[in-house]
């Protein structure tokens, strides 16, 4: 499949540990969607960035650890590529990751556009996990550290221990929302139709 006039350079970066049975075989049929996207005929094949000095797409047996620092061309229709590579990892994750897709317009120069032209370039986060509450976790995280990275330049981190909190609670609300809506429907268990509560386990933090 050749992309040499594609109109994106598309990079795709993140660790995802994953589950300590995950063998190499899943992995290379979680990432089918990526390298055959590129036109390899395996991981392995596929599994070499489109510049030299990026490792690509590596799996540590030992760590359990999949790294992904891997670029190809491609177009819109990558998202959907990604997509279903994220399915896949939800069922091989240990834990909640996230990745980071960045989409450069390779036909925009800078110097030869007129001053009103703009970029395609694009940025967007998508999450990974065994579980809702592993997804919402790492998002929390992120926005913490986005919230308090920010927040230090004009107050002490000791400070904003409120702040912290008052997004743990938009998170907690957001997850006992999300159980609600997945037990709606659900049968009663039990001779005195009580269903234990929500039966899911809330991030972290959330409290």
């Amino acid at each position: 499949m050749s992309r040499y006039n594609a109109p994106f350079e598309i990079h795709v970066h993140g660790q995802v540990v994953l589950r300590p049975d995950a063998v190499y075989d899943q992995i290379q049929d979680a990432l089918r969607p990526m390298w055959k996207y590129a036109g390899a005929k395996s991981l392995a094949d596929g599994a070499a960035s489109l510049y030299e000095d990026e490792p690509g797409i590596e799996f540590d047996p030992q760590e359990h650890l999949l790294q992904i620092c891997w670029t190809v061309n491609g177009d819109e229709d990558f998202r959907q590529t990604l997509d279903e590579v994220c399915m896949s990892l939800n069922d091989l994750a240990e834990r909640g990751a996230a990745l980071e897709i960045t989409f450069y317009d390779t036909d925009f120069d800078e110097e030869e556009e007129p001053p009103e032209a703009e970029s395609r370039d694009d940025f967007m986060l998508l999450f990974v996990g065994p579980n809702p509450a592993a997804i919402m976790q790492v998002q929390r995280d992120l926005l913490v550290q986005d919230v308090v990275s920010t927040m230090e330049r004009h107050f002490d981190g000791a400070e904003l221990g409120g702040v912290v909190a008052e997004i743990d609670k938009l998170f907690a609300q957001r997850f006992d929302s999300l159980v609600d809506s997945l037990e709606i429907g659900k049968p009663p268990r039990g001779p005195g139709g009580n269903n234990g509560g929500h039966g899911g386990r809330r991030p972290r933090h959330l409290h």
